[in-house]
């Protein structure tokens, strides 16, 4: 499995000198389903068309998942402490990108499509967009300033990572996308490839995209 996936990342990866970032749109924070039907409506799907989901829908996805929606700088999804120690990593078919919330962009990092290594399903190569939950540990910090120890930082990254999670089945069942959180991913590969640092960590992935046969709006 290693072999293989490193064998993706070669053949897939090329680097540019130019970043291209992408400035989202101002992400819509009204409208949508009523929250008991989207819970109604919520459920994981493993097929998706290839097709890219409109940009649009795109920043409304990420601010669901854990934009800012407070001017003192607080997210969607809450974290233990406001860390904030959850980062959410985009593989397109352009690029993998960082969403940097503050801003309202994507922060390119690779000029690859690394869509497969982001899960071992067939099926996660052909989303669009699959999400990748990166905790920064060093951002975890106790009331004292020193590091919190590292049974709590197991522990909350994971559950504020399922907070994340969660936002994005929400917006997926009101925007009737498909989605599903994956937990069998090849973290160390990944790690590597995204070269992170060693406080760094793959928690979950989670792939989104319009049902097979729905076409996007034009």
């Amino acid at each position: 499995m290693k072999k293989t996936l490193a064998i993706i990342f070669a053949a897939s990866i090329t680097f540019s000198g130019f970043a291209q970032d992408i400035k989202l749109a101002e992400p819509a924070k009204t409208g949508g389903m009523p929250l008991m039907s989207a819970l109604a409506a919520r459920k994981s799907t493993r097929a998706f068309s290839p097709k890219e989901i409109p940009s649009q829908t795109l920043s409304n996805l990420l601010w669901a998942a854990s934009g800012l929606n407070r001017e003192n700088g607080k997210m969607t999804a809450p974290t233990a402490c406001n860390w904030q120690e959850i980062e959410i990593y985009a593989f397109m078919k352009s690029g993998v990108y960082l969403y940097m919330p503050k801003e309202n962009i994507l922060k390119k990092c690779l000029e690859a499509d690394m869509r497969a290594m982001a899960g071992i399903q067939d099926f996660v190569k052909t989303a669009p967009v699959v999400l990748v939950y990166v905790a920064d540990r060093a951002k975890m910090k106790g009331r004292d300033g020193k590091d919190a120890d590292e049974k709590a930082k197991d522990f909350y990254c994971c559950t504020d990572t399922g907070f994340v999670s969660q936002n994005v089945y929400l917006f997926c069942a009101s925007e009737k996308l498909n989605t599903v959180v994956l937990g069998l991913v090849d973290r160390v590969e990944l790690e590597k490839a995204l070269k992170l640092s060693k406080e760094k960590k793959v928690i979950l992935s989670q792939p989104v995209g319009l049902p097979p046969e729905v076409q996007p709006a034009p």
